[in-house]
């Protein structure tokens, strides 16, 4: 898996925040050994399309599939947390997996 970091151009403007997501979040709680990369990306992406946060899901489907997750593994759970989390989010999540896939697809 390539090393997550947070986006390097919010280091002047919130220093703190970068240096606490590349050192806590992506240094440690990510490369814990519990979970798979895998697991942790559906997870991640689950709880970012649930809670309708469309800045950083993008990012996060992307590093779902390079950590190995299917485009069909991922639209079997947005189809799933449709039920749970709401159908717009669900629409909204399906809509950029499906931008992301057709990219890589391109």
């Amino acid at each position: 898996m390539a090393k997550l970091s947070a986006p390097q151009e919010l280091a002047g403007i919130a220093p703190k925040l970068v240096e606490v997501s590349n050192d806590v979040l992506f240094a440690d709680v990510w490369e814990r050994p519990e979970l798979s990369p895998r697991d942790r990306s559906l997870v991640t992406v689950s709880v970012l399309a649930a809670l309708y946060r469309t800045e950083q899901l993008p990012f996060h489907l992307g590093k779902a599939l390079e950590n190995g997750l299917s485009v069909q593994e991922l639209s079997e759970a947005i189809t799933h947390l449709a039920f749970y989390a709401g159908w717009p989010n669900a629409m909204t999540a399906i809509t950029q997996l499906k931008k992301i896939a057709d990219e890589s697809s391109a």
